[in-house]
């Protein structure tokens, strides 16, 4: 806990875990709360703009720690748009974000890549604090069930296969000590939303982040996806995604699973299932099986895309972490 003087009381400490777009979202909505607020962000992505700076650079991939750090920027929302815009045209411009070329500049200008995240989370008003999982950029590969190998975190979903597992190289890359600091003084770990193979699963295979989570007395949450996700994983259920966190980390790591239960119109399903993406069924009886306690509410808004309602989803993380904390008094 941290001790809040504005408020006069002690606010939790939470960790997220994860990266992409989901993640961006729901903390759009926890940054409101009363809560101390660190990221831990994949550093496996190679595609796009993010694996061509990571190439040509040789610098962490900088595209998931700029979603993060848009999200939990306290800005005008025209700042926000300017870090998230991506040039059309333009020779060696094309396909970058601004954002991720203003990480690449504050990388060469302070020296290293954690230090360029800390320095432009001050000029954002960041709040919190947003980590990689590692200072050194992982390589992500998949087993498939065909016994294929992918390599790669964007070409996975590209195989369109079934994934029986995936690792990391190197398999013993050190986590960021930053980011275990924050793990032992959690009061609670969140892991999730995200794609579950290529954004969640890269982090919890850094091995001191997974053992440093097993270890920690703190509320741990998974938040499923409300889809799945093509290429990783289609047609599964809400245990299954709790079942490969579990067979890639050895462990169960979570107390609770918060799901959305919530209907979703016949013509936005259809929409997403031109694309190959199905409804995240909750298969209660399995997952309470498994051990896990369950929130299952309405979560999720249509606008252009699919997304979690995020301040239904923080109010409700929110609640968990302060009935936790209220236990352990």
């Amino acid at each position: 806990m941290t001790f809040d003087r504005e408020r006069e009381t002690y606010i939790p400490r939470i960790v997220v875990i994860g990266g992409g777009t989901g993640l961006s979202v729901m903390l759009r909505g926890l940054k409101h709360k009363p809560v101390d607020i660190t990221a831990i962000v994949t550093v496996a992505d190679d595609g796009g703009s993010s694996g061509i700076l990571r190439s040509e650079l040789e610098m962490i991939p900088p595209g998931d720690i700029r979603n993060v750090l848009s999200a939990l920027a306290d800005v005008e929302p025209l700042l926000g748009q300017l870090l998230d815009y991506r040039f059309d045209k333009g020779n060696g411009l094309a396909g970058h974000s601004l954002g991720n070329l203003m990480l690449a500049a504050m990388c060469d200008i302070t020296g290293d890549f954690v230090t360029g995240v800390r320095e432009l989370s001050r000029v954002l008003a960041v709040r919190g604090r947003v980590l990689p999982a590692s200072d050194h950029s992982i390589v992500l590969r998949a087993l498939m069930e065909d016994g294929s190998i992918v390599e790669g975190e964007s070409n996975i979903p590209k195989a369109r296969g079934v994934i029986r597992r995936v690792s990391i190289e190197p398999k013993d890359v050190r986590a960021l000590p930053e980011a275990l600091e924050a793990l032992r003084e959690a009061d609670a770990i969140l892991v999730g939303p995200g794609s579950l193979y290529t954004s969640i699963l890269p982090n919890l295979l850094v091995p001191e982040i997974a053992k440093t989570i097993i270890e920690s007395n703190a509320l741990k949450i998974f938040i499923c996806n409300v889809m799945t996700q093509p290429g990783e994983t289609d047609d599964y259920k809400v245990s299954d995604h709790l079942r490969a966190v579990r067979d890639h980390v050895g462990s169960d790591l979570f107390d609770y699973v918060i799901v959305n239960n919530g209907d979703i119109p016949e013509q936005v399903q259809s929409k997403y299932a031109e694309q190959g993406a199905k409804i995240v069924p909750l298969d209660l009886d399995e997952v309470t099986k498994q051990g896990y306690k369950v929130i299952a509410d309405q979560l999720v808004l249509f606008r252009t895309y699919l997304r979690h309602d995020a301040e239904k989803l923080s109010q409700h993380i929110y609640q968990l972490v302060e009935s936790w904390m209220f236990k352990k008094r």
